[in-house]
Parts: C-alpha cells; sequence; structure tokens
C-alpha cells in the first residue's frame, strides 16, 4: 500500500500542468489582434501634390483614392461617383473613430474631389482630409 502511494506522488510531481501558461498565452494573443492596427490602402498609387504644411494623420480609416481620370478607389475598388456614400457610411460603421482622408492625383479635376468630399459629409463624417506629399 506505502508503495502504491508513493508511485501515485512521484507520478503527480512528474506532471506539468500546462493550463495557466495556456491561458497567459491566449491572453497575449488577444492583446496583440486587439491593439493592431492594419495598413489600409486605397488600392492606386495616386501622384499627390506637394504641400509645405503637410502633417500627418493618425487613425486614418478610410482612404478614398481618385485617380488622374477621376476614377475613384476605395478599399482596392473602383467605385462609381453615386456609390461613394454608402462604401463610406460602411467603412464609418466598421471603425466609428476614423476619419476620411482622400488621395487625388494631381491632374484630378477639383468636380471629382468636391463630390467625394460631399459624399463623406453626407455619411456624417465632418473630418475630411486631402492627402498631400511634403516637398
Amino acid at each position: 500500500m506505502k508503495q502504491h502511494f508513493q508511485n501515485l506522488v512521484d507520478e503527480e510531481e512528474a506532471n506539468i500542468d500546462m493550463t495557466p501558461m495556456l491561458d497567459v498565452v491566449f491572453i497575449m494573443l488577444i492583446f496583440f489582434i486587439v491593439t493592431a492596427s492594419f495598413v489600409k490602402e486605397a488600392g492606386i498609387d495616386v501622384n499627390r501634390p506637394d504641400a509645405s504644411t503637410a502633417v500627418n494623420k493618425d487613425r486614418a480609416s478610410i482612404l478614398v483614392a481618385i485617380s488622374e481620370n477621376d476614377e475613384i478607389w476605395i478599399n482596392k475598388r473602383r467605385v462609381d461617383v453615386r456609390a461613394v456614400q454608402a462604401n463610406i457610411e460602411r467603412l464609418h460603421a466598421e471603425n466609428p473613430q476614423g476619419t476620411v482622408v482622400i488621395q487625388a492625383d494631381k491632374k484630378a479635376t477639383t468636380d471629382a474631389l468636391i463630390k467625394v468630399m460631399d459624399a463623406s459629409r453626407a455619411a456624417g463624417i465632418m473630418d475630411v482630409s486631402i492627402a498631400a506629399q511634403e516637398p
């Protein structure tokens, strides 16, 4: 009997309980997923104009690109001007603290820029910025 009891004690000491370590790793994984910031792209490369007063904008979650041919791109997809407001509303619902940054090409018309700005404000976002390049 005493030998049997000693074998049970030895088996318990030999096993390592992994549950606390797994809990810590799982909590760290959740922390990194929640705090990670994902880089978003509008979908096309835009030749932005220079501006001496350009500043970096944090939390720019909704990027809208306007090409030199006045094509509007959101999330790597070409969007018709009539659908810009709906797309911005959807993206704003995903991230309510985000702002809209319009990346307009140098050769894009102001008409396309104004339409995108109006659609952004109609979607309920008043913080609309125009991307520029520092000289």
